[in-house]
């Protein structure tokens, strides 16, 4: 028999030097690796935010465009209000002229209906003002009548019809209000009295 106590001691398992330097150089790869996903990841988000920047810039440039012929086209159109009414004023009184001037003034009628749906195409309407109440953003008051047959702030009268366009006032109604007289108190009455009958 054998004597194993007497065998060489083995070697203790060493790893080479050569896979030592493969794993560090696996390490700095994987290093490598995850720095440039970070890299990516920082242009992608550049890049999408670079995308959105653009697509905003190029849906406020678009609105800006919108916003700038639609007011143009209500300006126009504003200027056109004022004929319109002078039209409309002169076929009011038709029905006293003369058969001849009657038949005239039916294709006139037919023109200011053509004017009138070219604005309604535009989304341009009249609003009536009379019986309503004063509202600044509806209305300019030419004219104030006190009284106390009516309500405080009704229009009694609507002197130019007021255009809207959309939502927005293309011009304001001139109207006439009415307005709550002035209540002098009884003491102030007695007062002026008073100071008269000292004089």
């Amino acid at each position: 028999m054998e004597d194993k106590s007497q065998e060489e001691p083995r070697e203790e398992s060493q790893e080479p030097e050569g896979m030592i330097e493969d794993t560090e150089e696996v390490i700095e790869e994987i290093n490598e690796t995850e720095s440039l996903k970070q890299q990516v990841k920082q242009e992608q988000e550049k890049y999408l935010r670079s995308l959105a920047d653009m697509e905003n810039s190029r849906k406020r440039m678009q609105k800006e465009k919108h916003d700038s012929t639609r007011f143009a086209v209500e300006n126009v159109i504003g200027e056109f209000l004022s004929p319109l009414d002078n039209f409309e004023n002169a076929l009011s009184f038709v029905h006293q002229a003369s058969e001849e001037t009657q038949t005239w003034a039916k294709g006139f009628e037919m023109i200011l209906t053509q004017f009138k749906d070219v604005l309604s195409g535009h989304k341009v309407t009249p609003y009536t003002s009379e019986g309503a109440l004063f509202d600044p953003h509806l209305h300019e008051v030419l004219e104030l009548e006190e009284t106390d047959k009516h309500e405080d702030g009704l229009i009694l009268q609507e002197f130019v019809k007021g255009y809207k366009c959309g939502g927005r006032i293309l011009r304001p109604a001139r109207v006439k209000v009415a307005k709550a007289p002035k209540k002098v108190s009884i003491e102030k009455e007695s007062e002026e009295n008073n100071n008269q009958g000292d004089n």
